[in-house]
Order: structure tokens, then sequence, then C-alpha cells
């Protein structure tokens, strides 16, 4: 017996659902799709990414003058080049005596991101090579936009010095979609970031770099750790969470351990009042 055809115009709930099933199947299929050519193209740059190198001997790592010795760090005087007026921090570029250049920055990142540079170099992570003075001298430095509270004349005070990168920065990285989803170095630095209480994980502060001396390889590393040992999330003053050892000595670092994982407090949600500051609320989801 054949059923009458009117009878589908007559029930229009069940023609919606079948309507719905096919949208959510050929979803289904367009996202198995994505997901597979991003697998692929994960696998075949997994052999030349690098994110972690194994140190050979952690106790004799020097976390004062990390990579290099004392004389590889300029203590100065330096000359101005110019100023860089990106990120929230007040930065400009030098050039010390030796013709070396490197990025300045002032302000409550300056001495925090040297140390977490420090620490994820100890155990193997790939970082920039910083160091931190508590004064200065740069000469030629003209009025700055941003950090004049810092500077008296030619002294500059709280300055953290940030070698200029020899290799080629050729895009950033995400941390939802890279090639070391899933492995145990990839937690290790996730696990990083909750110890720093690093809570500035924007795509934006990741990069990816090629070096001439070793063409086939990519390094990946967090660009920038500014935002380290404060309180962990965004706050309405850079003086809580940024730098501020009793208020990250507050945070608690586990919310919950299970026989089969543990639960990082971190990072929080962002203050209530961001929550009407839509392109930082949105930017954070």
């Amino acid at each position: 017996m054949h059923k009458d055809p009117r009878s589908c115009r007559e029930n229009p709930v069940s023609l919606r659902w079948i309507v719905q099933l096919i949208v959510a199947l050929a979803l289904l299929n367009a996202t198995s799709l994505a997901a597979a050519q991003q697998f692929r193209a994960i696998s075949s740059t997994r052999n030349k990414a690098v994110l972690w190198i194994a140190p050979q001997d952690i106790p004799s790592r020097n976390l004062l003058y990390g990579l290099r010795n004392e004389k590889s760090q300029s203590s100065g005087p330096f000359t101005f080049l110019k100023e860089d007026l990106g990120g929230t921090s007040p930065k400009f570029d030098v050039r010390d005596s030796s013709g070396d250049k490197w990025k300045a920055k002032l302000g409550y990142e300056a001495q925090p991101e040297t140390v977490a540079t420090r620490l994820l170099w100890a155990v193997g992570f790939i970082t920039n090579e910083n160091y931190f003075l508590p004064e200065t001298i740069v000469r030629d430095l003209p009025r700055l936009h941003r950090g004049g509270e810092f500077v008296k004349d030619e002294s500059v005070k709280g300055v953290r010095l940030q070698r200029h990168s020899a290799g080629k920065k050729v895009g950033n990285w995400s941390w939802r979609h890279n090639p070391f989803i899933g492995t145990r170095e990839f937690n290790g630095l996730r696990v990083m970031m909750a110890l720093l209480s690093n809570w500035d994980l924007k795509d934006e502060n990741n990069a990816v770099y090629e070096t001439t001396h070793d063409s086939d390889r990519q390094f990946y590393e967090v660009s920038d750790l500014g935002a380290s040992f404060g309180r962990s999330g965004k706050s309405y003053s850079d003086s809580i969470t940024k730098h501020n050892p009793g208020a990250y000595h507050r945070s608690k670092f586990i919310s919950k351990v299970t026989s089969d994982h543990v639960d990082f407090a971190f990072p929080t949600h962002p203050p209530f009042l961001f929550v009407f500051n839509l392109p930082y609320f949105i930017g954070q989801m």
C-alpha cells in the first residue's frame, strides 16, 4: 500500500525533521573532511616542527644568564633606534656597542618575562634570549609615546632586553591547532603556562621561526611571556596580574584531581566588568 504523498505536506513537523537531519549529516561530513585535512597537514609538518629539545644536564643550566654566559649580556650603553608602539608595554629597539640589536621592554612585563623565559629554557622549550637590567643608559633617546616614567635623561630603569632573532619569523601558531596536539611536550608546555600563571594566551603571542643554519626545521615558541607571575586572568590593573608575587602566591594552582586527569585553576575568567568590553571578551572565548 502506497502512502499518499500529500501526507508529508500535512505533517510539516516530520518534513522539517528530515530536512534538519539532512543538513546535520552534511555538516558532520564537512566537519569530518576538514578535520581529516587538518590532521594530514599537521602530520606532514610534525617531522620538521620543534617545540622542545631534551636538555642534557638541567642542574648545570645557568638561570641567571640562560642560553649563553655572562659575556653575552650587554649592559650598555645603548643607542636608540626606533620606538615600537605595538602591544601593551612600552618598547623600543636599541643597538649596543658591538652592533647587536635588542628589543627593550619597560613596565610590569619586563622582569617576569625574563624569569619565565629562563624557566622554560631550563626544561627544554624554545624561547627568546632575554636579560633584565635594573638600570642602563640609552643615548639619542627621544621623548617616548609610552614609558616616559621610567626615563630620566639618558638613564632608563627596569629594562628587559630581547636579542633580535637570528632566524626568520614565518608565522604564528595556534594553541588549538598545531603539530603537537596530544604530545607530552605540548602538554608539558600547557602545564608550564599554568605554573607561570601566563594568562595572555593569544595565538599572536606564539611565533614560528626558521633559521638559516637549520632550514629543515621550524621552531615553535611562546614569544610573549610578560603576563606572568601575578593573579591569573585579565584584570582592571596590570599591577595585579603581572609581576605581583603576592597575588601569584595566593592564586590557586590545581582545582581538581581524579584518577586519570588533573584540572588546573587556569586561566580564570575575566572580571565581570570586562563582559561589557566586547572586543576583549570575544577575543578570550
